[in-house]
């Protein structure tokens, strides 16, 4: 899924930055469907493998969604290019957040939600920064 975002530019002009979100990945209930819980990787990791993790759990009841952010670059590995759910920024005072690239991840997080039965349970979590989106998401 891609996700078109405005960026400020300077000037009159504005940029437009597409977002490629990765792969995702579903570890599907081996009982009832009672629950469906998103869960989002740290920097730089994907989602197949937080589903190799969640399917070594005992949650029979639960289905686990493991989307992978997009391939961006950030700011705090000196713009190199990684998987992240936003651009995350040197740790100083004059930093800006990118509330752009976070609400992108959010959207997409309810696109995938969406399409959930009525009658399940629905819950967000994550690890490090997926769990820092999984927050402002909830």
């Amino acid at each position: 899924m891609s996700y078109m975002n405005p960026s400020m530019g300077s000037g009159s002009r504005t940029a437009r930055r597409t977002l490629e979100f990765g792969r995702t990945y579903v570890v599907r209930p081996k009982g009832k469907h009672q629950a469906t819980i998103i869960w989002l990787h740290g920097l730089g990791d994907n989602g197949s493998s937080s589903s190799q993790l969640l399917e070594s759990l005992s949650t029979p009841n639960i289905k686990w969604i493991c989307p992978t952010a997009p391939t961006r670059p950030v700011a705090m590995l000196g713009g190199f290019p990684c998987t992240a759910w936003f651009d995350a920024g040197e740790l100083s005072d004059d930093t800006t957040d990118d509330l752009e690239g976070l609400e992108a991840s959010v959207a997409h997080i309810a696109n995938l939600l969406s399409t959930e039965p009525a009658d399940v349970k629905l819950g967000i979590g994550g690890f490090s920064m997926g769990a820092a989106t999984a927050l402002y998401s909830a």
